[in-house]
């Protein structure tokens, strides 16, 4: 979240829940959300709006969700506790809670560091590739579900995660690099340093043709890092098929005639 939070709501809390406060500017199209103390321990909670609590299409969504994400499992993308009811605002999804300002609030006040571009060409692109191989249905990409953590300045991507596919698409997986450009593109802007290199990534997954943006993360990764694809992989190619075409040769027409050949003859007409 951007602040720790430090008011408490009057809305009705038991011993176990309590400091139970609405955090209008983290909430989503289906979804408020809220941070508030479980047993003295700080956690974020997420529930259905109430104009949709109740009707089961909605009602299944956030049941699905939690599904989702409940087994997820990484450094950078903010996990799943639990689903239950919490006194006064019904079945919750509960997360650990997110001290720190969001990528979004950090540009608008120009506090876009060198630390965060980094960040942003290492962990966010860790968070992505763990999504795109779990093969995870998500909200675009944006400044807003980028947080840094108060004290250590971790990347941790938030909302990721309301239904799972058997398989991602080209497209999924161009759309992602496209908007992972735009994040890094407006976190460039903000701070203002050329990094030209950066730039020229950002660039190419922001390119209008699918087919010239990166093909993968692990192509984006490669790209970020200024690295070509190891060396070692094409020199073992390139020995490969020299082994292959000097066989086919042995074995030609055109091989040379083997001294075993060529012996006997060279008796015979001595001996004539």
């Amino acid at each position: 979240m951007d602040s720790n939070p430090s008011n408490t709501s009057s809305m009705p809390a038991t011993e176990k829940w309590t400091e139970i406060e609405h955090l209008p500017e983290w909430d989503e199209e289906f979804y408020h959300v809220y941070t508030a103390k479980k047993f003295g321990k700080w956690l974020m909670l997420k529930t259905l709006r109430p104009e949709l609590k109740g009707i089961p299409e909605y009602d299944q969504m956030i049941e699905k969700e939690f599904e989702v994400r409940y087994n997820l499992a990484h450094p950078h993308i903010i996990m799943i506790n639990d689903f239950e009811e919490v006194p006064g605002l019904g079945m919750c999804i509960i997360t650990d809670d997110v001290y720190g300002d969001s990528l979004a609030k950090l540009i608008r006040e120009g506090k876009v560091t060198e630390d965060h571009i980094h960040k942003l060409s290492h962990q966010l692109v860790d968070a992505l590739d763990y999504i795109q191989t779990n093969h995870l249905e998500h909200h675009p990409l944006d400044p807003s579900r980028i947080i840094f953590t108060e004290n250590v300045g971790n990347l941790k991507l938030i909302d990721v995660g309301f239904d799972q596919k058997s398989h991602i698409t080209p497209k999924d997986a161009s759309e992602d690099i496209e908007n992972y450009g735009k994040v890094l593109t407006v976190a460039l802007d903000a701070i203002g340093t050329p990094h030209p290199h950066l730039r020229k990534v950002a660039e190419r997954c922001l390119n209008p043709d699918q087919s010239r943006r990166y093909r993968d993360i692990s192509s984006l990764r490669l790209a970020l890092a200024d690295r070509k694809p190891n060396t070692i992989y094409i020199a073992i190619i390139t020995f490969l098929v020299a082994m292959i075409a000097l066989l086919l040769w042995l074995n030609s027409p055109y091989r040379p005639t083997p001294l075993s050949d060529i012996e006997p003859s060279i008796k015979t007409e001595s001996t004539d």
